[in-house]
C-alpha cells in the first residue's frame, strides 16, 4: 500500500452483558474499546495498511489503556491528545431472536467531547498522508469536536489529500443545537469517497429506495439506486465515488447484506450475502469503510472489485465479536472470490 491513512474520532468504551442478556440482567458487564473511527482503524491495519489514529483520551490508565488496545493491532497513535479527565463510553445491548438490539451513550464531557480547534497540529499529522477519513460522528458530539473536524476537513483539503467520509447519522448525539442535515452536508462538501447506510442516505435526500433481500437471489432496483445516486451526486459534485450499504434483518441471526456503488457516472452491484449464524453486527458499516479505503489504494479503477471488496469486508465482521473487523486481506479475498 502507498501512503499513510489517518482516522479520527472518539476511542470509546463498550459495555455490554454476557449470553445476550439485556442491560438490567445479570451482574458482570463486558467490556470492549470502540468508535467507527477506531474501528476503520484496526480494520485497516489488519488488511495490512499503514494507518494513524487520531483522538483525544485522558491521561489516565483508562486511556493509556485505550490506546495500548489499538496499538496491539498496529494502528498508530502517535499523535493522540491526552487531557480531560474521562473517556467516553456507550451500553450496548445485543439483539437476539426478533429483538433488536440497543446503545446508550454516555459521551457528555468526555476528553473528546471537549477537544477545541487547534489543540491538534493537523500539518504534521497529514504529513505523508494520502488519504483522511472523518464521519459525521464526530460533528454531533459537541460544537467543538464538530469545529476541530472542520479545521481538520479545511487542512486536508488544502493539502490535497483524498477525504474519506462516513454519514454516519445518529440521531441520539446531536444534542448541542447544530441542524444535523446542514452540518454533515457541509462535510460531504469535502468528501471525494462517502459511505453510508440506506437509512442515512434517506435522512439526507428525502427518498427511500428500500431493500428488503429474504435471500441470495433479490433482483435489485437497479435503475432506483441509479436515480438515488445521481440526484444526491448533484447536490454534491466533489464526491467521486458513492457507496451504499443495505442491509435486511431477518432475525438477529439471519440477515442479508449488499452494497451498489456509483463510480463517474457508472453503478455497480455486488452480490447479495445471505449470512446466518451473526455473532456481532456492531462495526459493520466501519468494516465496509474500511474495505472501501482499502480498495481506494489497492485497486481504485477497478470498480467492481472495489465494490466487492468492501462488501466481502463488510459481510466476514457479522462473524466476529467486538467492534473491530479483524478480517486479513487474505480472508476477504477469499470470500470475494468464492462462488457461494
Amino acid at each position: 500500500m502507498n501512503g499513510k491513512i489517518v482516522t479520527f474520532g472518539e476511542l470509546l468504551l463498550r459495555f455490554s452483558k454476557y449470553e445476550h442478556m439485556r442491560l438490567q440482567q445479570g451482574r458482570v458487564f463486558a467490556g470492549n474499546y470502540g468508535g467507527s473511527e477506531a474501528n476503520v482503524a484496526v480494520a485497516l491495519a489488519t488488511l495490512g495498511d499503514d494507518v494513524e489514529y487520531v483522538t483525544r483520551v485522558p491521561d489516565n490508565p483508562m486511556g493509556r489503556a485505550a490506546c495500548m488496545k489499538l496499538r496491539e493491532f498496529n494502528v498508530g497513535t502517535h499523535h493522540v491528545l491526552y487531557g480531560g479527565s474521562r473517556i467516553g463510553s456507550y451500553y450496548y445491548e445485543e439483539s437476539s431472536g426478533m429483538r433488536s438490539s440497543k446503545v446508550i451513550y454516555d459521551r457528555d464531557n468526555s476528553a473528546f467531547f471537549e477537544l477545541k480547534p487547534q489543540m491538534l497540529s493537523w500539518r504534521e499529522i497529514f504529513r505523508n498522508a494520502s488519504i483522511f477519513h472523518a464521519s459525521g460522528i464526530t460533528g454531533a458530539i459537541s460544537k467543538e469536536s464538530a469545529d476541530a473536524t472542520f479545521e481538520a476537513l479545511d487542512t486536508a483539503n488544502d493539502m490535497g489529500i483524498t477525504i474519506s467520509f462516513d454519514i454516519n447519522y445518529r440521531k441520539n448525539l446531536w444534542k448541542y443545537g447544530a441542524d444535523p442535515k446542514e452540518t454533515l452536508s457541509r462535510m460531504l462538501e469535502y468528501a471525494d469517497i462517502v459511505f453510508a447506510d440506506a437509512i442515512e442516505y434517506e435522512y439526507m435526500t428525502g427518498r427511500q429506495v428500500p431493500f428488503i433481500a429474504t435471500s441470495a437471489d433479490y433482483q435489485m432496483p437497479i435503475d432506483a439506486y441509479r436515480d438515488w445516486f445521481e440526484d444526491i451526486h448533484r447536490r454534491w459534485p466533489r464526491c467521486k465515488k458513492w457507496l451504499i450499504g443495505m442491509r435486511n434483518m431477518i432475525s438477529s441471526s439471519h440477515n442479508t447484506l449488499t452494497a451498489v456503488l456509483w463510480s463517474n457516472g457508472k453503478v455497480y452491484q455486488s452480490r447479495i450475502y445471505d449470512i446466518l449464524d451473526i455473532v456481532d453486527t456492531m462495526g459493520v458499516g466501519d468494516a465496509f469503510s474500511a474495505g472501501m479505503i482499502h480498495a481506494e489504494l489497492a485497486f481504485p479503477h477497478d470498480d467492481q472489485r472495489y465494490i466487492d471488496y468492501a462488501l466481502a469486508a463488510a459481510a466476514l465482521k457479522n462473524s466476529i465479536a467486538g467492534d473491530f473487523n479483524l478480517s486479513t486481506d487474505e480472508e476477504v479475498t477469499a470470500l470475494m472470490n468464492a462462488k457461494l
